[in-house]
């Protein structure tokens, strides 16, 4: 079973950074794509930035352009999210998940496809970011 845990989450002042882990595991491969959402509360899920499974590439919402980045470290089978001149407007629970299949009791990630464009089907339980002063 694939198991995406999230941390690093916590209480930060506008203008700060803080940087999430998704630690993944249970993937058939490591070029598995990951995205990057967050709730806000009253508001829906958001979609903050992806990275896809083959080539590495990146995307993200307007809103965190030039503020956010994400990366991945193989070796730790981890992705993560570093988030720069945070604003209150910033302040959700941000999960990430990945996107595949399962065949019998292999997951098969979405390995190929450009993340913008996947559905992502496998969840974090999510980690509290309040930005705050």
């Amino acid at each position: 079973q694939v198991q995406l845990v999230e941390s690093g989450g916590g209480l930060v002042q506008p203008g700060g950074s803080l940087r999430l882990s998704c630690a993944a595991s249970g993937i058939t491969s490591d070029y598995y794509p990951i995205g990057w959402f967050r709730q806000a509360p009253g508001k829906e899920r958001e979609g903050v930035g992806c990275i896809s499974g083959s080539d590495g590439s990146k995307y993200y919402a307007d809103s965190v352009k030039g503020r956010f980045t994400i990366s991945r470290d193989m070796a730790k089978n981890t992705v993560y999210l570093q988030m720069n001149n945070l604003k209150p407007e910033d302040t959700a629970v941000y999960s990430c998940a990945s996107s595949g299949y399962y065949s019998g009791s292999h997951y098969y990630p979405h390995v190929s496809t450009k993340c913008e464009k996947l559905n992502f089907n496998s969840w974090g339980q999510g980690t509290q970011v309040t930005v705050s002063s």
